[in-house]
C-alpha cells in the first residue's frame, strides 16, 4: 500500500535530505522511498535509463569499462544520493518508463494516466531513482536496462513516447532534444556554424537544424576527431566541410577555422562534445560578438569566462539548456523527415 501525503513543494523541495533549504538537484542526498508519494507526484515504473554521456564517459573511465564495475559504480551513486547524480560531472540523463500513479493533485492538470509510456524530460540528477535490479548495461549507447521506480515532480517534464518510433531510439534522441531546438532559435539565415562533435547523437541533429536556419548561402563545418563519427557525417551530407579535429587543441582549432572562413570565423559555434578542456577551441573559432553554444555537460564555465577575457573575445556565451518549448517533437520530427538520419540513428540506437 502507497502512502499518500498533501502538501508537496512543486519544485520537489520536500524530497530534499540534505542540504535543507536547496532543490533536488544541487541536493546531495534526496528522498527516493516509493512507499509514499506526494499527491502533487507522478510514480513510474522504468526500465531503461539513458546516461548523459559525459558521465558515462567518465563511469567508464573509471571502471576500466568493466560491466559489473559500471553496475557498481551506478548503483553506489543512487544508493548514496537517490539519484543518479554523477559526482564528478553533476550530470545524470533521463528515463523511459509506465505511469504507475499519478497523484491527486495533477488530476485533470495533466495529460497522464497509469500505463502511460513516458520519457523524462529532466534530469536524473534531480529525480528521486530506486533501482531494484540492473539487469543490461549497453556500454556503446549509454543505456541501462533496469527494473526501477522514479518520480516525476509537479514542474516535471516529460514526453509521452510516440507510436512510431521505437522507445530506445526515442529515448536517445529525447535525452539531447534541447539541443537541435536551440540551434534552431541560434543560427540565422546565411551564418557559418561550426559544430563541434557533429558527427555525434547530438550533433547530426543540431548540423540537420543549423544546414535548414542557415540556408544555401550558409555554411556549416562539422568538426569530429572519431573516424567512424567522420564517415557517418560525410553520408548524410548535412555539412558543407567536414574536418577531424582535436577539440582540445585550441590553436588548431582557431587556425583550421580561420583558413576556411578566410579570417571572418564562425558566427555561432556549438559544443557537443562530452570530454573537458574545449573551452578554448571553442571561443577561439567564434568571430566577435558572435555566440559560442555549450551544450556539453562537461563544460567548465569557469574555463569558458576567464579564458574568452583572457584573449580578448567578446562573445555571447550560452549555457545548454536542456529545455526549449516543443523541444521534443522537434527533435523527434527530425526523425520523421529525414529517412537517412533515422536510418543510421535506428543501427546505433534501437
Amino acid at each position: 500500500m502507497i502512502e499518500v501525503r498533501k502538501g508537496g513543494n512543486p519544485f520537489g523541495s520536500h524530497r530534499v535530505i540534505e542540504p535543507k533549504g536547496v532543490l533536488p538537484q544541487p541536493a546531495s542526498r534526496i528522498d527516493n522511498s516509493m512507499d509514499r508519494i506526494w499527491d502533487n507526484e507522478i510514480l513510474v515504473d522504468v526500465d531503461i535509463l539513458n546516461i548523459d554521456s559525459a558521465s558515462f564517459t567518465q563511469i567508464k573511465e573509471k571502471t576500466k569499462d568493466d560491466v559489473e564495475a559500471i553496475k557498481k559504480e551506478i548503483l553506489s551513486i543512487v544508493s548514496s544520493q537517490g539519484k543518479m547524480k554523477n559526482p564528478v560531472t553533476g550530470s545524470g540523463g533521463i528515463f523511459i518508463g509506465t505511469v504507475s500513479k499519478v497523484g491527486d493533485a495533477l488530476q485533470g492538470k495533466i495529460d497522464l494516466k497509469p500505463g502511460d509510456r513516458i520519457a523524462s524530460l529532466v534530469s536524473l540528477s534531480l529525480t528521486p531513482l530506486n533501482i531494484e535490479e540492473i539487469i543490461e548495461i549497453k556500454k556503446d549507447i549509454d543505456q541501462v536496462i533496469v527494473k526501477a521506480k522514479a518520480i516525476l515532480f509537479e514542474t516535471g517534464l516529460y514526453a509521452k513516447l510516440p507510436a512510431d518510433i521505437p522507445p530506445s531510439l526515442s529515448m536517445a534522441v529525447l535525452d539531447v532534444c534541447g539541443a537541435p531546438a536551440q540551434t534552431q532559435r541560434l543560427v540565422k539565415k546565411d551564418d557559418t556554424v561550426v559544430i563541434i562533435g557533429a558527427g555525434g547523437k547530438s550533433g547530426i541533429l543540431c548540423a540537420y537544424m543549423a544546414k535548414q536556419q542557415a540556408g544555401p548561402n550558409g555554411k556549416v563545418i562539422g568538426i569530429e576527431f572519431n573516424d567512424q563519427n567522420i564517415a557517418i557525417l560525410k553520408s548524410l551530407n548535412l555539412c558543407d566541410e567536414v574536418v577531424k579535429l582535436d577539440a582540445t587543441n585550441a590553436l588548431a582549432c582557431y587556425e583550421m577555422i580561420n583558413d576556411l572562413t578566410s579570417g571572418k570565423m564562425a558566427d555561432v559555434v556549438i559544443n557537443n562534445v562530452n570530454i573537458p578542456n574545449t573551452e578554448m577551441g571553442t571561443i577561439l573559432m567564434c568571430r566577435h560578438r558572435g555566440i559560442a553554444y555549450f551544450f556539453s555537460m562537461a563544460t567548465s564555465f569557469t574555463k569558458a569566462a576567464l579564458g574568452a577575457e583572457g584573449v580578448g573575445k567578446d562573445i555571447d556565451m550560452l549555457v545548454g539548456n536542456g529545455y526549449a518549448v516543443g523541444h521534443a517533437e522537434l527533435a523527434l520530427s527530425i526523425l520523421r523527415e529525414s529517412k537517412e538520419i533515422r536510418k543510421i540513428y535506428e543501427e546505433l540506437y534501437s
